[in-house]
């Protein structure tokens, strides 16, 4: 049976979407994506399920992750069997999927051609972020102490 359309869903405007931050014991975190934060005093990188610190905040995230590369066949089986199948050409293009090494999350994954380097996707102006949360030169010498 069909049903008619549900009503389109009305936000507000000028709402304004924020990114999430939260104290975890003397460290600062900004939410980046589902499954990454930034510790801003730390500058580094860290899985938001686990903790896993992954590499430095001012540079390649998947630098630290584990790496998996998969034939495109095994997610997207073939549709029909014919010369044209639906499913990718792994000639053509591969999956890489990186995970956290402390809990195995998968934090990302790309579509990408044969030999093509990993892409840098996210790369944050760190000052301008620390400026924002006010992170300040006391916390920078307490970093430096450690």
């Amino acid at each position: 049976m069909l049903t008619a359309p549900s009503p389109p869903i009305e936000y507000p405007t000028g709402l304004a979407l924020r990114r999430s931050f939260t104290r975890i014991g003397d460290t600062m975190r900004i939410r980046i994506t589902e499954y990454l934060d930034i510790d801003l005093e730390r500058e580094i990188w860290c899985c938001n399920r686990c903790g896993f610190q992954l590499y430095s905040a001012r540079d390649n995230y998947k630098k630290g992750c584990l790496i998996r590369e998969r034939d495109p066949k095994s997610v997207y089986p073939p549709v029909i069997k014919e010369s044209f199948t639906f499913s990718p050409d792994s000639a053509w293009v591969g999956i890489i999927e990186f995970y956290c090494p402390g809990c195995g999350t998968m934090i990302d994954n790309e579509f990408l051609p044969p030999g093509h380097p990993i892409t840098h996707d996210i790369e944050l102006d760190v000052d301008a972020l620390k400026k924002r949360r006010g992170v300040t030169a006391a916390e920078e010498e307490r970093k430096s102490r450690e």
